[in-house]
């Protein structure tokens, strides 16, 4: 199968501050992948780089087989769609207004939407379950709500990747499961790849069939299934705190949940 996304002995970062060191790693269309690792581990900084924002210092960064530097800012909007934590907008933007962006990409300059876009849009509203609320104002909505429209706006475009940064990162425990509940049936119904940075181990776990786990200095710890990544050492070693990984007795999923320090265990009797 073809690659969706690809890194090279990617180096990466920030002005006297850098992230990744000389990583590889790949996506395959229609596949779906978890990223996960410790705060400044440099998982957003990967998504930046797979889509073209951030210029990789060494190494290569593919999508779909091409140079991402080749590949026009239009085009790469087309082929890859971004779902951050969280969308500040100042304007008072309707629902459909925000997912009629996404359209963005595939019209030229000047060219206002068609009766197709706003086909396309709707399509996506409703597949999100937001269409019902397409005429509220984006900022009066809550955390859930804006997640649901942030991945219309992106399905609108009509990407092949979706790369998403903590999506699940300010919701409850409802709103987390719907929106990984709507991330997965998308991947199976639509074929599209997915690439999401996620800090739940737990529910990583259970919707994606493979984790990538990054250290503390920007290297791949682990990749692969969460049987093989979830593992007590390889876990304790990246986060620095003592774990417990035990399959959920009603799904069989993997659940991580972390030990306290004997001290604090003992005091707290």
């Amino acid at each position: 199968m073809n690659c969706a996304a690809e890194l090279q002995n990617v180096s990466a970062g920030y002005p006297s501050r850098p992230v990744l060191r000389d990583l590889s790693f790949a996506v395959r269309e229609g596949e779906t992948v978890a990223l996960l690792g410790p705060n400044g581990a440099g998982k957003s900084t990967l998504l930046q780089v797979m889509t073209g924002r951030l210029r990789a210092e060494a190494g290569v960064a593919r999508l779909f087989g091409r140079d991402v530097r080749q590949l026009p800012a239009a085009e790469r909007a087309r082929l890859v769609a971004w779902v951050p934590q969280q969308l500040d907008v100042p304007m008072a933007f309707t629902v459909e207004e925000m997912v009629l962006m996404g359209r963005t990409a595939a019209l030229s300059r000047w060219q206002g939407s068609s009766a197709r876009d706003r086909q396309i849009a709707e399509q996506a509203m409703r597949y999100t379950d937001v269409l019902d609320l397409r005429s509220r104002l984006f900022q009066e909505m809550s955390g859930g709500e804006r997640q649901r429209v942030m991945i219309a706006l992106a399905l609108a475009a009509e990407p092949r990747l979706i790369l998403l940064d903590e999506p699940t990162a300010h919701l409850d425990m409802g709103h987390r499961l719907e929106v990984l509940e709507l991330i997965s049936r998308l991947n199976c119904e639509r074929g599209v790849a997915i690439v999401m940075v996620a800090h739940d181990l737990s529910l990583a776990a259970e919707f994606f069939p493979r984790l990538v786990l990054l250290d503390a200095h920007g290297r791949i710890a682990a990749d692969g299934p969460p049987a093989e990544v979830l593992r007590e050492p390889i876990i304790e070693s990246v986060y620095g705190c003592r774990v417990g990984v035990h399959p959920d007795p009603d799904c069989g999923a993997l659940r991580v949940f972390p030990r306290r320090t004997r001290a604090y265990a003992q005091a707290g009797k």
